[in-house]
């Protein structure tokens, strides 16, 4: 840890400033992690070598471009980080908890270099490392689908991306065990990462994970908005997207422009540690305003990358168990555009104290409240579509309910901090990080969750537990509000951000309840964890399985092909007439199977991904220990890679009819068996029957004609209409 290491002036010409105390062997804390890490490391490498899985790791998994199974993936290793976030926020406020003044000494248990890194750690794996790859694999996992494409546009750069991610991540989590992770704050305020006063590695960690990941999630948003503008089923033009879809799109159009800005930034805060420039240095000409306005033009735009796809996912999940369309589905678009649009003018806010001046405060303020209106419109919109709605509270409906609670406080406490004379007050109070707590976990995160749910058997095959869905979205919740509510008033009653030493007693009592919340959400994530394992365990049990691949009688295109979709997706391209198409093909009996099917032409998996990025992370480590020679060999492999895929001329191929007619076949007796039209299906028992009462529920209940459905869907949208009017 930082203040525990000899600093290499001189670097080594094979080993850079990499020596022996870069391993933190006496850190009490750190050393039982590693040697955990290690053991547990060491038997999945000893279980995939007994199970003779490496084979089918590398074929089907580390080298696939199939857009569902890296939306998996990312899934995966987001809740593998949330892991690891998240224990990082308890030592944060368990350590407060124990560092109050004159109680248990007022120590704490973390030296205070440990806790800044902690405290920055946290951060950078929550936005990065956890909300981010979630969002993308919810992305990855249902847009190809909801647009009826077999792929995304560009396959092998989605690997790419997704490999780059995880380079990224690699990066991060080497900090803990050799080196150091910055102790600067999570967006690395200059001149605190300058050289001068962080001249050891971990600014230089910071960099390269988020430098390289970066990259990843412009590829990323290049891809998705090429494959929603290019590759839609026909008829579906851009207004009968699903929601989510819309979402997807604008919010990767803001990637596209804020990324780059961040790449730009910490290029040139490289330039000032790596080569002695003095772009933020400002007594050499440089200035540190600069840094704070290219990386808040990031950063408060990334909010609402984050938050945009959460927003639509919960208008699915709305709408599907609302049993009704989406109540004014054109203003949920334009309140998606306006946030996309106002996202670029209130990065501002974030520095009100500093100086701007009265007339630059003025207006950002004013961008600030005025972006609460489409967000509250979207909040309206999902309140109206349960209005007479027949709302069943599934697990993924619980956490609809959270999020409309949970965000609307932090909406509200934004308002407040909108305005720059409360912000000067409360900006470097608790009362803030309460508040962005609020937005993104109980906004983003919450979202999420009910999209994991919403789309899992989707993804898997077979669907999560409902109660101990339901329990873990009743323990997150709980534990949320008992871990930030007291964090609010400790802000109001002096707190301020960033301590890890707390001289006010009379603060003990909301810092215990705080802690108290957070062992709560620790419950909730063991929950989530434990429920992936119980489906897994029980997927083939009828209450689990979603053989028809319409888990919850969906209107998006998503639900009419199997569960989990073969790596084609669609046998045949689905042509679209109406907004929530699928929903109105079984209204209307013309969700058929095909008569025929000619062959598909689909990429090939390739080791290129996996390759560049592997290359990627050598020569991040390299570049952060000064080994000179290990970054250029590493970056000549990079380029040799890239360029020998380039070359490869085997890079696809087609899937011939006999393949296509056993999947669609197995499909399609099984959707007739569970819809009971099959003159098997009293031989065959009742299956999955969920789907099949829920479809004869809502779309056939005037036998098999539709008419009755019909005549709710007419005054569902007559009554929507006159509500908002």
């Amino acid at each position: 840890m930082a203040g525990n290491y000899t600093l290499v002036t001189d670097p080594h010409p094979i080993f850079g400033r990499l020596t022996l105390e870069s391993i933190p062997y006496s850190d009490p804390v750190v050393m039982p992690v590693m040697i955990v890490s290690m053991l547990l490391g060491l038997g999945l490498v000893g279980f995939l070598t007994y199970k003779k899985l490496w084979g089918w790791l590398w074929r089907d998994w580390l080298t696939s471009v199939d857009h569902k199974k890296i939306g998996i993936m990312y899934i995966i290793v987001a809740l593998v980080m949330l892991v690891r976030g998240f224990s990082d926020a308890l030592m944060m406020t368990s350590h407060q908890a124990l560092a109050i003044s004159q109680t248990f000494e007022g120590a704490g248990y973390l030296p205070p270099e440990h806790y800044d890194q902690v405290f920055t750690a946290h951060g950078v794996i929550m936005i990065f490392f956890v909300a981010t790859p979630i969002m993308l694999g919810l992305m990855n996992v249902a847009v190809p689908l909801q647009i009826g494409a077999r792929d995304v546009a560009f396959p092998f750069l989605n690997s790419l991306s997704f490999w780059l991610f995880m380079s990224g991540v690699i990066l991060v989590m080497l900090s803990l065990f050799i080196g150091e992770f910055a102790a600067t704050g999570w967006l690395a305020y200059v001149p605190l990462s300058g050289l001068d006063l962080s001249p050891w590695v971990g600014v230089d960690y910071w960099i390269w994970g988020l430098q390289i990941s970066g990259i990843g999630s412009t590829i990323s948003a290049v891809n998705f908005i090429a494959t929603i503008l290019k590759m839609r089923a026909p008829g579906m033009t851009l207004w009968k997207m699903p929601i989510f879809t819309w979402t997807a799109l604008c919010a990767n159009a803001i990637a596209v422009m804020i990324f780059p800005i961040l790449t730009v930034a910490i290029t040139l805060l490289t330039f000032d540690r790596y080569l002695g420039t003095h772009f933020f240095t400002v007594d050499s000409g440089g200035n540190q305003m600069m840094w704070v306005n290219l990386v808040w033009a990031w950063g408060h735009p990334e909010v609402y990358f984050l938050l945009l796809p959460a927003l639509g996912a919960l208008a699915e999940v709305v709408a599907t168990f609302s049993r009704k369309r989406l109540f004014s589905y054109n203003a949920m678009v334009w309140a998606t555009i306006g946030i996309l649009v106002l996202s670029f003018i209130v990065w501002l806010h974030h520095f009100f104290t500093m100086g701007s001046g009265a007339s630059v405060n003025s207006f950002f303020g004013i961008m600030t409240m005025l972006i609460a209106i489409p967000t509250g419109v979207k909040l309206f919109n999902y309140i109206f579509t349960m209005y007479r709605g027949r709302v069943e509270f599934s697990a993924a409906m619980w956490w609809v309910v959270a999020f409309l609670t949970t965000f609307t406080i932090g909406g509200m406490t934004g308002v407040m901090l909108a305005i720059p004379s409360n912000d000067y007050v409360l900006h470097n109070s608790m009362f803030l990080v309460a508040h962005f707590h609020n937005t993104i976990v109980g906004g983003a995160v919450f979202g999420y969750f009910a999209g994991i749910t919403y789309w899992y058997p989707k993804a898997m095959g077979y669907k999560l537990n409902e109660k101990l869905g339901k329990l873990a979205c009743a323990l997150w919740v709980g534990g949320f509000y008992l871990a930030w509510m007291p964090k609010y008033f400790a802000g109001l009653d002096g707190m301020t951000r960033r301590l890890n030493y707390i001289a006010n007693e009379a603060l003990a009592p909301l810092l215990y309840i705080s802690f108290f919340g957070a062992l709560v959400i620790l419950a909730g994530i063991a929950v989530q964890l434990y429920s992936f394992y119980d489906a897994y365990r029980n997927r083939n049990e009828p209450e689990y399985n979603d053989a028809t691949g319409d888990a919850w009688n969906g209107r998006t295109l998503e639900w009419s092909i199997s569960s989990p979709p073969p790596h084609y997706n669609f046998a045949t391209i689905p042509n679209v007439e109406k907004l929530d198409g699928y929903f109105y093909l079984k209204q209307e009996g013309k969700f058929t199977q095909p008569e025929e099917y000619t062959r598909i032409h689909m990429p090939k998996n390739t080791w290129a991904g996996v390759v560049i990025a592997g290359f990627a992370t050598v020569f991040g480590f390299a570049m952060i220990w000064y080994i000179w020679w290990l970054a250029i060999v590493s970056f000549v492999g990079m380029i040799a890679s890239f360029i020998i895929y380039n070359f490869q001329r085997d890079k696809d191929y087609y899937v011939e009819l006999d393949e296509i007619h056993a999947d669609e076949e197995k499909y399609w007796h099984a959707y007739a068996l569970t819809n009971n039209n099959h003159p098997d299906a009293k031989n065959e028992g009742s299956g999955p029957a969920v789907s099949g009462k829920e479809l004869a529920d809502d779309a056939q209940d005037d036998n098999q004609t539709g008419r009755k459905a019909n005549q709710r869907e007419i005054e569902a949208r007559k009554r929507d209409d006159d509500m908002l009017s």
